[in-house]
């Protein structure tokens, strides 16, 4: 069996290798300042599984999506991504990750002066160069169809409703059909009708892509909908994790408590 040494030094081979994690993090610490973020995390995410991470806020669950996708760096402990440690990569290795992973801001964070087509098109047109302006168009226009937006590919972000602008970002994350997806917050500040379209869009996405998915979230109730697992944090540390029914049946304190009040 290769060791854990020997999977980081053959990224090519451990994306094919489906007992590999898509997304391994070990020991995760991370502090700003005198704070104390995270404290010891670890968590594996499989090829097409769906791990929530819940948890009050300012307990490190942005900060654990940040370290996943290279934007800071830990204190110490490892994150793997198809068994590849991406700590002290140079710029263009993580970059070439980072195409591998679709990224939904808890905003949407489209930009305000490009239409919804653009925004879409963004990726593209950075890192798929090799395609004609045409092709980039078709692929846009399949995106945003797959996210029931294909009529609004003229408009401007802020013509389009809080749960548009998360369809049209779910769309942008895909554009570089990404095998990792992270969702940050990804029914934050929707109505009740608009969170549920949104949980059954990523259902439905994760069913046709076979994503590994991590959500980051508050809403236990969408958590419950669209994950395989859930991770409750606190204190920087993972308290329970396994699946609602496990949550529901725990003795801990913490979590009881948690779950009555959410």
């Amino acid at each position: 069996m290769d060791t854990i040494d020997q999977i980081a030094a053959q990224p090519e081979d451990a994306e094919k290798d489906s007992s590999v994690p898509a997304v391994a993090v070990e020991d995760l610490h991370k502090s700003f300042g005198t704070q104390r973020v995270l404290n010891g995390i670890s968590l594996t995410v499989k090829r097409g599984e769906t791990l929530a991470v819940l948890g009050r806020s300012g307990t490190g669950k942005s900060v654990l999506l940040r370290l996943i996708i290279g934007l800071q760096n830990p204190d110490s402990g490892s994150v793997r991504i198809h068994g590849q440690d991406i700590a002290g990569l140079a710029l263009d290795d993580l970059g070439e990750i980072r195409k591998k992973m679709g990224f939904l801001f808890q905003h949407a964070a489209l930009y305000d002066s490009l239409t919804v087509e653009e925004n879409v098109a963004f990726p593209l047109q950075h890192h798929k160069q090799e395609m004609s302006k045409s092709e980039q168009a078709d692929r846009v226009g399949k995106l945003l169809e797959e996210v029931g937006m294909e009529g609004a590919l003229q408009k401007m972000p802020s013509d389009i409703s809080g749960g548009m602008q998360k369809r049209v970002g779910l769309a942008r994350a895909l554009a570089l059909e990404p095998d990792i997806l992270l969702l940050d917050e990804p029914t934050a500040g929707l109505d009740p009708i608009s969170s549920g379209e949104i949980d059954d869009l990523i259902l439905k996405l994760q069913a046709e892509h076979h994503m590994a998915s991590v959500v980051v979230t508050h809403d236990l109730h969408s958590a419950k909908a669209i994950a395989d697992r859930l991770a409750l944090l606190n204190e920087g540390k993972v308290v329970i994790e396994g699946s609602f029914e496990e949550l529901q049946n725990s003795d801990i304190e913490f979590v009881r408590e948690f779950l009555k009040h959410s």
